[in-house]
């Protein structure tokens, strides 16, 4: 834009007639003949994977490389463009914490119990008289206040700590935690989860040729599609970990450092969290089916 008004500018400062105006087309001309001739220089990457949820106007798709696990070298097959309520979300790094800490203490059963003055074994009549003794009185040598009595105020176990988040609050966490791996170059998306051997030493060697880290949470959508090769290999392995996209949580996501999402999985996310910000049917009081269900 600032070429062609300096070429305008130019076109107004010469004499009249038509040679100025033949010179701004033809300096327009040759600018927008720029963008065509980069446009055919490279081929195109294959857009492997395109999101089927309408994307805000004022938003673009967000874009990542697909690659393969079946050789070292084939680390961009593709592109997969992601959308961007679910992997370019806000970092809100409270609500990640509130998902964290509440994925960590809503199972969580304490089973600590002391005994009080009354189970204390002992301490059923009165140690001397109440007066004459010129000792201070008292009851029980099983008061709290004596050695080896019960304890005043203390737990009383087992303990539940259970407590629920609202669901809209736990998918928003996950739709960050998505978001903060892919910005830190730690979520990688993969064609599928097959292996040429079943041999760890292959994946283990794949994840350092590749930078992956030293733990890696490995995706795919479902227990049946996973690769046998990519089953035996991880079994033997501590810190490669494979799990189903219905059970992906906030707690894995930041328990390990890489991130591995199969092109499903992708798909299977896209659906089920973009459908919790349309849904107009109450999750609770829990009743099936749901009208609006995906």
């Amino acid at each position: 834009m600032l070429r062609l008004l300096r070429a305008g500018a130019r076109a107004c400062l010469l004499p009249t007639g038509g040679r100025g105006l033949n010179t701004l087309a033809e300096e327009a001309g040759q600018h927008l003949e720029k963008p065509e001739s980069l446009a055919r220089a490279g081929p195109q990457a294959p857009v492997l994977h395109k999101s089927d949820f309408p994307v805000p106007v004022h938003r673009r798709p967000v874009q990542a490389w697909v690659e393969s696990l079946r050789g070292y070298e084939q680390e961009r097959v593709g592109l997969a463009e992601l959308h961007p309520d679910v992997f370019s979300t806000a970092p809100r790094l409270d609500i990640l914490h509130q998902v964290a800490i509440w994925q960590k203490n809503f199972r969580r059963i304490s089973y600590a119990k002391t005994k009080t003055r009354a189970e204390v074994r002992g301490g059923g009549r009165k140690p001397w008289p109440q007066k004459g003794s010129g000792r201070a009185r008292h009851g029980s040598i099983r008061s709290p206040i004596w050695r080896g009595g019960g304890v005043a105020h203390g737990p009383r176990g087992p303990t539940s700590y259970y407590y629920m988040l609202p669901m809209k609050l736990r998918v928003q966490g996950l739709k960050v935690a998505l978001t903060i791996k892919l910005a830190q170059d730690d979520l990688h998306i993969v064609d599928s989860l097959e292996l040429p051997t079943e041999d760890p030493k292959y994946l283990t060697e794949l994840a350092r040729y590749r930078r992956w880290g030293d733990s890696v949470l490995l995706v795919d959508l479902a227990h049946e599609d996973m690769s046998q090769n990519i089953v035996a290999a991880t079994s033997r392995l501590k810190t490669f970990n494979l799990i189903p996209a219905v059970g992906l949580n906030v707690h894995s996501m930041l328990k390990h450092q890489t991130l591995i999402l199969t092109l499903q999985t992708v798909a299977f996310l896209e659906e089920k969290l973009l459908w919790h910000d349309s849904r107009y049917t109450p999750l609770y009081p829990f009743h099936l089916p749901y009208c609006d269900f995906p």
